[in-house]
């Protein structure tokens, strides 16, 4: 399902920090079957896959996901060696209006890949992805990204890659691909995506 090509034709950027970000990656059509067969998340922010039912054309698109085929295209597009790495995937279907706050990505993140899935997005309304210049101010930044179908960001983690959105309450699906520097981090990470999602039920009631 996933378009590779589409992000072997998108253009490496190398400042502020080193991205791409693609169009065309899904079709609007394929994003409407993905959004129909996704999760039925009711909390806000990302949720591991390992704690979700995946299925249908949701269950396809992850699939392409976690291929090595996205490992190959990703290494030669962003610089890095990615092939055999760990990978995490989150699933994202509700933001609130704290999310989304400028950060930089931990050291264990190697790289980190966005795909969006809302069948239309207004920008003034927020929630379209920034890759920033700096970490003081959101409204410094090289591009933005709208969450809308299809549309991929992808980016290597530095020191440098500081991103973020202007606030947004409300859906907004997205499914991130993490290629992490261990297996240790990746179960690390599993263990605190489970607590975190067992409080949000315990808190969110």
């Amino acid at each position: 399902m996933l378009n590779l090509d589409a992000l072997r034709a998108a253009k490496t950027r190398e400042a502020p920090f080193t991205y791409l970000a693609a169009q065309g990656a899904l079709s609007r059509d394929e994003a409407a079957g993905v959004r129909e067969d996704f999760p039925a998340i009711d909390k806000t922010g990302y949720l591991p896959l390992s704690r979700l039912e995946a299925r249908g054309r949701f269950a396809e698109l992850v699939e392409d996901l976690r291929s090595e085929a996205l490992a190959e295209v990703l290494s030669d597009k962003l610089r890095l060696d990615l092939v055999g790495k760990p990978r995490m995937i989150t699933v994202r279907r509700l933001s609130k209006a704290g999310d989304g706050r400028i950060h930089n990505d931990s050291a264990s993140k190697i790289c980190t890949m966005l795909v969006y899935l809302n069948d239309e997005w207004d920008p003034a309304e927020g929630g379209a992805i920034r890759a920033l210049n700096g970490p003081d101010d959101m409204d410094d930044y090289a591009e933005e990204v709208a969450p809308v179908a299809g549309n991929v960001f992808a980016f290597a983690r530095s020191e440098t890659s500081w991103h973020g959105h202007p606030p947004f309450a409300g859906e907004r699906y997205v499914i991130q691909t993490t290629f992490l520097t261990s297996e240790e981090e990746l179960d690390r990470k599993e263990k605190r995506g489970g607590l975190q999602m067992r409080l949000k039920r315990l808190f969110e009631r």
